[in-house]
């Protein structure tokens, strides 16, 4: 064999020209070729040479040869042409080609920038689209094979939202099971509870437990926005003063007769709103005590009475309210999104301020769609601009051009937000560990929440309620004949509900969360992630020009702004230190006692046995308050108004929010000092923290209605003051 390839050898460099074989060595100095590549090339060298020399069919085989080596480097060339190429170079007896040489795919219209070595052989190309290196082909080629597994949604359960759900799984090509899936699913839609299916035990669902839909109800939400409004009545002056019924209702009469008393031509209204109603049903107006309806017959109902705002802001002569949508993707770490774009609601009456004989024209004073939608005067209007139903973005520009600060607006809804999902929040943190407690298989929860908010003529946002099932339907009833309806689609419902779905996926999408987990290390936010993962899935051929995430984060992103704001939060996780069973929702004597004995607020002035007696006084007055409670001894309300008690105690001299804060201090020190004494339970999942404390100046004299069950002789002589503020309903 050496003889032979001596042989070839020297017949290979007597057909070369001398000046030839001086550039050809010259060349291969020049390039300094890896090991693996020199040994390439001397292969392509001894076959070549075969070639000139031997049979036809070692040329055939040596052909073969060149192209896998081809091949090898440069996958996107046809191997036709390649070995046209070859067959050229080797009648020709051409060893070197040009260091620039273009070779266009016939077919593909791409086009290839190659540099040769001196047997001609292509070394390296790059293309003029500015991909890498041909030799890094098998490598990503491999990468993008790995396409990873399409997520799964089970929508068995998504009832109304189930076009909407439809729409966005198809827009990001995840895969859908409308009838259910024996094995686990990733993400699971739920349109009404997250009770519909108890056996999900993993995977993540869009409901949180049962205690976002009390916590939502008329009466709760006035409770802990009370709590706010006590410790902050200057940062919580965006609901209306409200009271409850029919607990409170001397209460009411007493401060409507002291105010018409004061003044005689003063005229209030209020909005009578039932605690479980919905869409509307059940709300009417009232300008007397004496009209309310909830305390009269055999069956008393529970209700919230609020003042009516008179002057709101007006849009052709209507009144109107706005649907944000919110997503709260957890609870610890708090984490939540506002949609940029949501919808406006209009009345179909033109307004006028309430007078005795117009406070039952609903059409006038209540925005709910679903009592407008049966007015004569409702407009369905394939425009997001016009209609009785418009984008809240076109609301938004019309006022901008008239020379209001849109961003102001924005400022201060967002606030808004921040600041009731926080007054929410400890409530919902005990729900939450007595349907999935730690330890507990669950899946992990999140919850897009309805947000009806009015604009008062100055531009002020007010709270109306906060929809624990928003209505996510993008149709509508349309009569086609007489008694026959079918259901249309909306353009507005489909333009605005679509994109609050399929970005809420996104941020929940089970591969973008661990990404998540990676970076939040870091700098990271889940908006990056998007945006990574939008990048990859371009890359692999995923993604169809999947618009912007409409999602804006605004917390953790604004936590320093409203990290103060967290008090009852704190005062929540003492509470759930000390329940003691795992599941239960209520703090029973022998907890409350070791809360007073750990946090060491017992002393010469305030006995075990004072402590013993403050439990069963404030159990048994909030108790009364809730009758439908399934559970005996102490709750998170009744907890926070012995807190109360015990820091007013201890703190004197200080005004109430700065009362409560030493005493959290005072709290905290004794828990985290004790050290081997029994460890907080932490929510499932995350990492449990205290907020940061509050260091904020005394507030002013507190003037707003206390909670239910606290300071009751208090509230008995506090006068109903006039003020803008009031309320209507969507």
């Amino acid at each position: 064999m050496s003889d032979y390839f001596e042989k070839v050898k020297i017949e290979l460099q007597q057909m070369k020209a001398p000046g030839e074989a001086a550039e050809t060595e010259a060349a291969g100095e020049e390039q300094q070729p890896s090991p693996a590549s020199d040994s390439s090339v001397q292969a392509d060298v001894s076959l070549t040479s075969r070639r000139d020399v031997s049979r036809s069919s070692i040329n055939e085989r040596s052909r073969s040869k060149s192209r896998s080596k081809a091949d090898g480097h440069a996958r996107q060339v046809n191997s036709r042409q390649v070995s046209d190429l070859t067959a050229l170079r080797s009648v020709a007896g051409i060893y070197r080609v040009s260091n620039e040489q273009n070779l266009q795919v016939k077919g593909t219209g791409k086009i290839f920038k190659a540099k040769s070595a001196a047997n001609g052989h292509v070394e390296s190309c790059q293309r003029q689209t500015e991909e890498k290196c041909e030799h890094r082909v098998k490598e990503d080629g491999n990468k993008v094979g790995k396409k990873r597994r399409p997520v799964t949604v089970d929508s068995s359960k998504a009832k109304t939202s189930l076009e909407a759900l439809k729409l966005s799984i198809r827009q990001l090509k995840w895969k859908e099971f409308p009838i259910g899936r024996r094995t686990a699913c990733d993400i699971y839609w739920h349109g009404v509870s997250f009770h519909d299916n108890e056996n999900i035990v993993s995977g993540q669902v869009n409901k949180f437990p049962a205690g976002m839909i009390e916590m939502l109800r008329k009466i709760n939400l006035s409770r802990a926005v009370r709590t706010m409004q006590e410790l902050f009545p200057e940062e919580y002056n965006f609901y209306p003063r409200s009271w409850i019924l029919p607990e409170e209702y001397q209460l009411f009469s007493t401060q409507v007769r002291l105010l018409k008393d004061n003044d005689s031509t003063l005229k209030p209204t209020f909005i009578v709103k039932p605690d479980n109603g919905s869409q509307g049903d059940g709300i009417y107006l009232i300008r007397d005590p004496a009209d309310l309806r909830v305390i009269s017959g055999s069956q008393v109902k529970q209700a919230v009475v609020q003042e009516y705002i008179q002057k709101p802001l007006l849009i052709d002569k209507l009144k109107f309210d706005i649907r944000l949508y919110v997503l709260v993707r957890s609870l610890e770490p708090l984490e939540m999104y506002i949609a940029k774009e949501g919808l406006t609601r209009f009345c179909t009456e033109p307004y006028q301020e309430p007078s005795q004989k117009n406070l039952s024209h609903v059409f006038m004073h209540l925005t709910n769609y679903s009592l407008n939608v049966h007015s004569g005067n409702f407009v369905h209007s394939d425009s997001c601009n016009t209609g009785s139903k418009r984008t809240f973005s076109s609301v938004l520009y019309r006022l901008g051009s008239k020379g209001v600060d849109i961003k102001k607006v924005w400022s201060d809804i967002i606030a808004l937000v921040i600041k009731t999902v926080i007054a929410l929040v400890p409530e919902l943190k005990v729900h939450y560990q007595a349907d999935i407690p730690p330890g507990k298989p669950g899946p992990t929860c999140f919850q897009i929440l309805g947000f009806d908010i009015l604009l008062m003529k100055n531009l002020k946002p007010i709270l109306l309620e906060v929809n624990s099932n928003p209505s996510m339907r993008i149709e509508h009833e349309q009569e086609v004949s007489p008694g026959v309806f079918e259901y249309v689609p909306s353009v507005v419902d489909e333009e605005v509900k679509v994109g609050v779905i399929r970005d809420t996926l996104r941020l929940m999408d089970p591969a973008q969360r661990k990404q998540y987990g990676v970076t939040n290390l870091g700098v990271g936010s889940p908006e990056d992630a998007i945006v990574m993962d939008a990048e990859r899935d371009e890359k692999e051929g995923l993604a169809d020009s999947l618009p912007s995430l409409c999602l804006k984060q605004v917390f953790p992103k604004y936590t320093k702004q409203f990290n103060y704001l967290r008090v009852v939060e704190r005062i929540a996780t003492i509470f759930l230190r000390f329940l003691g069973v795992k599941g239960t929702m209520r703090l029973g004597p022998t907890g409350f006692r070791t809360f007073i004995r750990n946090c060491k607020l017992s002393n010469s002035s305030f006995s075990m046995a004072s402590a013993d007696i403050l439990y069963i006084d404030i159990t048994r007055r909030c108790a009364g308050t809730l009758p439908d409670s399934r559970e005996a001894g102490m709750g998170l309300q009744a907890f926070i108004e012995a807190f109360f008690y015990l820091a007013a105690r201890r703190f004197k001299a200080l005004p109430l929010r700065e009362q409560v804060v030493s005493l959290l201090e005072v709290c905290e020190s004794s828990i985290d000092g004790q050290g081997h004494a029994e460890k907080p339970r932490p929510h499932r999942s995350h990492t449990n923290a205290n907020p940061a404390s509050d260091h904020c100046s005394a507030p002013p004299t507190l003037n707003s209605p206390s909670v239910t069950c606290r300071h009751q002789s208090h509230r008995r002589h506090q006068p109903l003051q006039p003020s803008a503020k009031g309320n209507t309903d969507n």
